[in-house]
């Protein structure tokens, strides 16, 4: 089977579903969603969207705070940019219908960890959610949209696959999961949309989508990859048997929230003089550095003393949440433990979203902009998809008009049906846990080293099970979680200090001089 559009979107987060509701005013769309529509990082996303929306606040003071926080590591026109069309792109989802949170005056603007100022603007604890359920009714309703739910990118195909000497993708190959038949999708513009990578590692805040397709397939087909070592751990997710992956918002400690250990001690002073609102590279570190030394399960969360009906009407989502486990946050503290956040390395892309490879844009959290530095400021992530978003779609728009090459369909003529679907469990398995265990919050040279045999060891089996049996939904994904943990390893092992999210015992020290620690594909290199 193939297909044909204008543009193809893989992913439907806010970047894809926002890129694909521009674009769909003109173009033919296909939209890609591994699971349904509303089953994305986007979704998941409590906090809210940060942008210079005050009168008290300034565009320099955001970027000064974004800049400190990527231990000045980010890309100053980069961050700018995104920065400076922060207002542009919340008065469009405003205009979308988006109901962010209002009080007397205006809309209520929270403060998260290493802003200067109160400038997330939010919908309770769900903003994420919200914007999302906005934005796919509206998706769902435009007839220039074709929404392949339930469809996994295989591979992009690009003139390498053709055999045509001038580079460029033409779209990609995708499993249905439900019949299992891998259609062609035909494109003259791609825009990868598919988040982040967090299910690389035991713990994570991400959803089950989020195991770093986009990243391993623009790997795969010669994009330049840079700044994987940074992976952000998010300082408070609950800690509970039945609650999986269930995040405590960074605005709790915004709002007041203390962090304390079983005895009711506060312990972040003594780490940073900011406390709670430190960055959360800091608060991380803390929080892992006091449960190891004292042998902790997890730390506690306090925002008890503050009113009930101030919680009920800030917090409803996490109260409720927490309610369900037997935990009152309005008389007792939540437990939490750090968890992997968000990738802030991934596919380097320019200005217009563009990546090195003609006719592939990128967009999200599969990207590096260069915005996020070496630790991603709260709440910057969902503010860099809209205006991402847009810059790729302002620049397809313009692109000269392109006739697709034939392109050939899937070749399963030379595999069989699996025969033990075991493997991938257990590989899959094996590898989050070496990740958590060697790649984790803090690390050494000799653990990254032995996570690197591991992954060499993985990846010649995984290669081998694919290039023999038919792909599955849960391959395609190893395949790429295993891809994503290489990079992320070769990356860690190329810097040679500790800044941001990368911390090195063996080079306790920062450089002098920030650089960006970007990995290209050698000719012979496939995966």
């Amino acid at each position: 089977m193939a297909l044909n559009f204008d543009i193809l979107v893989i992913g439907s987060g806010l970047a894809g579903q926002s890129a694909a509701l521009r674009l769909a005013k003109t173009c033919k769309v296909g939209l890609i969603s591994k699971r349904a529509l509303e089953d994305s990082a986007s979704s998941w996303a409590q906090g809210g969207i940060a942008a210079v929306l005050d009168s008290q606040d300034s565009i320099d003071a955001h970027i000064r705070d974004t800049i400190v926080a990527g231990a000045f590591l980010n890309d100053p026109e980069a961050t700018r940019f995104v920065i400076e069309n922060g207002r542009r792109a919340i008065d469009w989802l405003i205009e979308q219908g988006v109901p962010f949170t209002r009080e007397e005056g205006g809309y209520h603007l929270t403060r998260e960890g290493g802003h200067s100022a109160r400038r997330v603007i939010h919908v309770a604890d769900a903003t994420g959610l919200s914007v999302q359920q906005t934005l796919t009714k509206k998706v769902r309703q435009n007839p220039n949209i074709t929404v392949l739910e339930r469809h996994i990118a295989i591979d992009l195909i690009t003139s390498e696959k053709l055999g045509l000497d001038d580079k460029r993708c033409f779209g990609a190959y995708a499993l249905d999961s439900d019949s299992g038949e891998v259609i062609t999708i035909g494109a003259p513009h791609t825009l990868i949309a598919t988040g982040g990578a967090g299910k690389v590692y035991l713990y994570t805040t991400n959803p089950d989508t989020s195991t770093g397709d986009g990243i391993a397939m623009a790997w795969r087909a010669g994009c330049r990859v840079a700044n994987m070592e940074f992976i952000q751990f998010h300082p408070t997710c609950l800690y509970h048997p039945q609650a999986k992956s269930f995040l405590i918002s960074e605005a709790v400690r915004g709002e007041g929230g203390l962090l304390r250990l079983p005895d009711g001690t506060r312990f972040m002073l003594e780490h940073d003089e900011r406390a709670e609102l430190a960055p959360r590279d800091v608060v991380a570190r803390a929080i892992d550095f006091e449960m190891k030394k004292r042998g902790l399960d997890c730390v506690y969360l306090d925002i008890s003393h503050k009113p009930a009906s101030f919680l009920e009407e800030h917090f409803p989502n996490i109260l409720a949440r927490c309610l369900e486990l037997g935990i009152d946050i309005t008389r007792e503290p939540i437990p939490v433990v750090p968890a992997a956040h968000y990738t802030c390395g991934g596919i380097v892309t320019d200005e217009h979203a563009r990546t090195s490879i003609p006719g592939l844009y990128a967009a999200g959290e599969a990207t590096c902009t260069g915005l996020h530095g070496a630790n991603r400021l709260a709440s910057n992530s969902l503010l860099e998809c809209i205006v991402y978003a847009e810059a790729a779609v302002n620049d397809i728009l313009v692109q000269p008009k392109l006739d697709l090459p034939a392109l050939p369909e899937w070749d399963a003529s030379r595999v069989s049906d699996p025969d033990e679907e075991i493997v991938i469990a257990h590989n899959w398995d094996e590898l989050r846990r070496f990740m958590w265990d060697y790649v984790g919050i803090v690390r050494t040279t000799k653990r990254l080293q032995r996570a690197q045999h591991r992954i060499r060891l993985l990846k010649r089996e995984i290669d081998e099970y694919y290039s023999n049996f038919r792909v599955c939904h849960d391959l395609i994904e190893l395949r790429n979680l295993v891809v994503t943990a290489d990079l992320i390893v070769r990356c860690a092992l190329q810097r040679r200090e500790s800044r941001g999210l990368h911390f090195s015992r063996d080079y306790p020290e920062i450089l002098p001089t920030a650089r960006n620690t970007v990995l290209k594909r050698s000719p012979q290199r496939l995966s």
